[in-house]
């Protein structure tokens, strides 16, 4: 199936690690220009080198999403490179999760400006460009905690309600400009070492994920099985593309099951 991406320019946020490497991957197998959004500069360059390797365009560019500057500045410069940017695609998140009474200020504040804020600053960073074409797709990484609520997740289920809600709305408002908004729910995605980069900070997060955890996990899981990376790669793909032209609005989970609504 071709998904008429070749050419098209598709900045990933969180694009240096797990789920959003993958997309990244994709993308460039698919033809697409990839703008390899991401805090760590070392693993963003990384990814985009592994692309250049496949013969493949891409840069990296080191920013911060949680800060509206940086995110602009990043913006200006793919429009300089490649000129219109056809696809966003929102991939930064992560929890802190603890029993919300246990949780403070600062944690919160962390978690929302992690999943809500910088989904509301590159989405407002990218959507003048896109209105100006006519045209755009806006995919944003959610959850099911989101959706369902989550057990020891309550500030990070809210940051990602706000997503779906946002994307939504948003939807609604800029559909007569050809722009569309969508959300991808990934479940359980435990990182692989070679998708991850160098350093304590990447390290705890793989080692999060033991046998014993993923044991208990996959219990919850209809499919009984964990998921992986190309999982939610191929339907952020998929939304991303022309062949999702008439697809607005929607959150697809892709979680074996976990939710079903």
């Amino acid at each position: 199936m071709n998904l008429g991406l070749e050419g098209k320019t598709a900045i990933v946020t969180g694009g240096a690690s797990n789920i959003g490497k993958a997309i990244c991957m994709k993308f460039a197998q698919e033809g697409a220009n990839v703008v390899v959004v991401d805090w760590d500069e070392a693993q963003a360059k990384a990814v985009s080198e592994e692309i250049a390797g496949m013969g493949k365009q891409a840069i990296a560019v080191k920013t911060d999403v949680t800060d509206d500057v940086q995110v602009n500045d990043m913006v200006a410069m793919v429009v300089e490179k490649y000129g219109n940017i056809d696809i966003l695609v929102n991939s930064v998140g992560g929890t802190l999760d603890d029993y919300f009474m246990k949780e403070n200020k600062e944690k919160w504040a962390k978690t929302v400006n992690m999943n809500l804020w910088s989904v509301i600053h590159c989405t407002r960073s990218v959507l003048d460009r896109m209105v100006e074409q006519n045209s755009g797709s806006i995919v944003s990484v959610g959850s099911d905690a989101g959706r369902a609520g989550e057990f020891r997740e309550a500030v990070y289920a809210a940051s990602k309600g706000g997503v779906i809600a946002f994307s939504k709305s948003l939807a609604k408002e800029l559909g007569r400009n050809g722009i569309r908004f969508n959300v991808v729910c990934p479940g359980l995605t435990p990182p692989k070492p070679e998708n991850m980069g160098k350093g304590s900070h990447w390290q705890a997060q793989i080692d999060t994920f033991t046998d014993e955890v993923l044991k208990k996990a996959v219990k919850a899981y209809p499919l009984r099985k964990i998921g992986t990376a190309d999982d939610t790669a191929n339907a952020v793909i998929f939304l991303a593309s022309d062949c999702a032209g008439n697809i607005t609005g929607q959150t697809l989970s892709v979680s074996g099951g976990y939710t079903m609504m």
